[in-house]
């Protein structure tokens, strides 16, 4: 059966560069974006409930823009001035850049890894004397406290938002010959929007090892799987499954 649907689970990209739009192109076939999940703040009044104090901590960890954004929401909602002693420690230098948004950055401590948490806890073994807070979703990586557990940091972990299903009550009667996801969220979010979806011709695609773990253990076959050697990105899988079947 051959590919002419594709819906990626993603927001659609802001520049006109993306592969996907040239993959739709060549191929003469038709790709939509829909984000299965979204981010919800974890309001005030629930975070006032887990009684962690942020300004007894001097360093904060941050993990994505996403992290950033929530960090200084709390803080805003709670009316706290973050003070210019606070240490910023970022997994990417992209990552501190961002920091430019809320804070006068020449003005303050920042410190960045090269995008992996590992390389990250190396930078912070200097400053091994500091308070740490973490702020994360309430679905994140093991890894990350494990590594602090592991370095002897003296750490918090804040829980300031989290990944919900969107309402994809919409899509109902739309069908797609492929969907797309990148995380176990996803798949998540496409079983509690259509608890009686059956999988049929429709191809699924994931990327990541959790996802295709999240497919399997949905019960769903997984027909497209990246990165691998021969397709490290997820437009490259697809128009591979889609040049041998449109044949």
């Amino acid at each position: 059966m051959k590919v002419k649907k594709v819906l990626v689970s993603q927001p659609k990209p802001t520049s006109d560069k993306s592969p996907y739009f040239e993959l739709a192109a060549k191929n003469n076939i038709k790709i939509d974006f829909r984000p299965f999940i979204h981010v919800e703040g974890v309001a005030a009044k629930e975070f006032r409930q887990t009684r962690i104090q942020i300004l007894d901590h001097s360093a904060v960890i941050f993990t994505s823009r996403t992290a950033i954004d929530h960090f200084f929401r709390i803080c805003k909602d709670l009316r706290i001035v973050v003070p210019d002693s606070m240490k910023y420690f970022c997994i990417s230098e992209a990552t501190a850049f961002y920091l430019q948004k809320y804070i006068v950055y020449r003005k303050r401590k920042i410190f960045y890894a090269n995008g992996r948490f590992t390389d990250l806890v190396e930078v912070m073994k200097k400053h091994k004397d500091e308070k740490f807070l973490v702020p994360l979703s309430h679905i994140h990586k093991e890894d990350i406290p494990n590594l602090l557990e592991k370095g002897g940091f003296i750490y918090t972990k804040a829980i300031l938002y989290k990944t919900v299903s969107s309402d994809l009550s919409d899509l109902s009667d739309i069908k797609y010959d492929v969907l797309v996801f990148f995380s176990p969220s996803g798949i998540k979010s496409l079983q509690q929007n259509f608890p009686d979806f059956k999988q049929n011709d429709t191809r699924i695609a994931s990327f990541g090892p959790s996802t295709a773990e999240a497919v399997r253990e949905a019960g769903l076959r997984l027909d497209i799987e990246a990165p691998t050697p021969q397709a490290p990105s997820m437009a490259m899988a697809l128009e591979q499954f889609i040049k041998k079947t449109n044949k």
